[in-house]
C-alpha cells in the first residue's frame, strides 16, 4: 500500500505540466529531467532498501534477538539465584533458631546444675555448721560442767581461806565444798 501511494505521487509530479519554479532554471523542477530523476531516485532508494533489508536488518534483528535471549537467560539465572538465596536464608534462619534453642538449653542445664551444686554445698555447709554447733554445745556443756566444778573448787578454797582469816579457825573442807555446790546448783537452776 505504501509502495503504491509512493509511485502514484511520483507519477502525479511527473505528469504535471508546470511545477513551481520549473521555468526559473532549476533542473530538479524542469519536467524534461524528471524521468531521469525518478529513475535514479527509484534505483538509489531501491538499492538502499535492498541493502538495508538484506544486510543491516538481519544484523539488527539478530542483535535484538540475541539481546532478548540474553536478557531472558539473565532473568532466569537471577530468579534461580534469588530462589537459592531464599533457601540459604531459610537454612541460615533455621540454624540460628537451632543454635538459640541449644544455647537456651545449655543455659537452663547450667543453671539447674549450678542451682543443684549450690544446694548441695548449702546442705553440706549446713551439716558442717550443725556438727560444729553440736561440737561447740558439747564443748560448752563440758566446759560448763568442768567450769562449775572448777568454780566450786575455787569458791570452796576461797571460802575456806576467807573463813579462816575472818574467824581464825580451820574449817572442814568437805562441808565448805558441799555448801558451795548447793548454792551453785540453785543459781544454775534459776538461770536455766
Amino acid at each position: 500500500m505504501k509502495k503504491f501511494s509512493f509511485v502514484l505521487n511520483i507519477f502525479l509530479i511527473f505528469y504535471m505540466g508546470q511545477a513551481y519554479g520549473s521555468e526559473a532554471g532549476m533542473p530538479q523542477l524542469n519536467p524534461e529531467f524528471w524521468s531521469a530523476q525518478v529513475f535514479w531516485l527509484i534505483l538509489i532508494f531501491s538499492s538502499l532498501y535492498l541493502v538495508i533489508w538484506k544486510i543491516f536488518l538481519p544484523k539488527i534483528t539478530y542483535n535484538i534477538e540475541n539481546r532478548k535471549s540474553r536478557v531472558i537467560n539473565d532473568l532466569d539465572e537471577a530468579q534461580k539465584f534469588k530462589e537459592n538465596a531464599e533457601k540459604k536464608l531459610d537454612e541460615y534462619n533455621k540454624i540460628i533458631e537451632e543454635a538459640k534453642r541449644q544455647a537456651k538449653k545449655i543455659v537452663e542445664d547450667s543453671k539447674k546444675k549450678l542451682d543443684q551444686d549450690i544446694e548441695d554445698k548449702k546442705k553440706k555447709l549446713n551439716e558442717e555448721i550443725e556438727k560444729e554447733v553440736e561440737a561447740a554445745e558439747q564443748e560448752i556443756k563440758l566446759l560448763k560442767k568442768t567450769s562449775i566444778s572448777n568454780i566450786n573448787k575455787i569458791a570452796a578454797i576461797t571460802s575456806e581461806e576467807t573463813i579462816k582469816k575472818i574467824i581464825n579457825i580451820e574449817v572442814n573442807k568437805s562441808n565448805v565444798s558441799a555448801i558451795v555446790e548447793n548454792i551453785t546448783k540453785e543459781r544454775v537452776l534459776k538461770n536455766i
